[in-house]
């Protein structure tokens, strides 16, 4: 049999600075509380080595240590938070993912040219609530039907999108738009690496007989994969590790797709290769 790792499988640069950050912003704090306003990442794994690392997560700002330091994770947040911090006297080490910055930055300066803003995400997704927070009335909207129940027409709009959305659902929204706008101005804001992601995830299903994914299920792109992976392929399964796997997914299979969500650490990839291997009980050929 063979299994067929994802080239683009797991971390993607974003979450590795984030937590790389995080790690090192522990070991120099000077005995100083490192506290955030939620998980560095969506991934139980790494959420513990953060935890072990003496990282705290804290609900609110009330919450907060004064004498402490607030990192603000990958997905960022609103320009509140960050004043909010300053104004309690606690230091703030900014773990944002740029290209997430970046996101902020175009609903700014779309803002700023006088366009209305609509965000295309999750509703409640931490990374779209920090992006809608650019400013003060932006519309999050996450499926096209809801395009219709806007009960608006737009004479102009800025249009930016989560940066892990699948480009399906953008596309339908985008498609949804037109007709109640006169001036629609969209910036792609789909991340480079939820691209290479999306691109293996649309092909790997109809190449292997079974497919893997591995992230966790509070992950928002693992469970997109997963999504676009199970129209495709039936037999696609995601896992948190090694031990949700099952040895009767394997029957009959002569080939195994392995990808992974953008916050999934590079050693449970593994853990669930090789748990692959032991569960098949045949020779087996790691590819990628």
């Amino acid at each position: 049999m063979q299994i067929h790792v994802a080239k683009s499988a797991g971390f993607c640069f974003g979450v590795k600075r984030a937590i790389d950050i995080a790690l090192d912003t522990a070991k120099s704090s000077g005995g100083r509380t490192v506290q955030m306003l939620g998980d560095i990442v969506h991934n139980e794994r790494v959420v513990e080595q953060i935890d072990n690392a003496g990282v705290k997560v804290i609900e609110d700002m009330d919450h907060a240590d004064r004498d402490g330091v607030l990192l603000v994770r990958a997905h960022g947040t609103g320009p509140s938070t960050y004043e909010d911090a300053r104004n309690r006297g606690l230091d703030v080490v900014d773990a944002t993912c740029p290209l997430v910055t970046d996101i902020h930055e175009k609903v700014r300066d779309l803002h700023e040219q006088g366009y209305p803003i609509i965000v295309i995400g999750d509703h409640g997704h931490d990374e779209v609530r920090g992006i809608a927070a650019q400013v003060s009335d932006a519309i999050v909207v996450s499926t096209p039907d809801e395009v219709g129940k806007l009960g608006r027409r737009f004479r102009r709009v800025g249009v930016v999108c989560q940066s892990t959305q699948n480009i399906e659902n953008v596309q339908a929204i985008i498609a949804a738009l037109v007709p109640i706008c006169i001036d629609l101005h969209f910036v792609n804001t789909i991340c480079y690496p939820t691209t290479k992601h999306q691109a293996e995830i649309r092909t790997m299903p109809t190449e292997n007989d079974v497919m893997i994914i591995v992230g966790s299920f509070t992950s928002a792109n693992t469970k997109r994969m997963t999504e676009i992976s199970q129209k495709l392929n039936p037999r696609t399964f995601q896992v948190t590790g090694p031990e949700d796997l099952i040895s009767s997914w394997f029957d009959d299979a002569k080939s195994v797709g392995v990808h992974a969500g953008a916050s999934t650490p590079d050693f449970v990839i593994d853990e669930v290769v090789d748990a692959i291997r032991a569960l098949t009980n045949e020779p087996t050929e790691v590819i990628g």
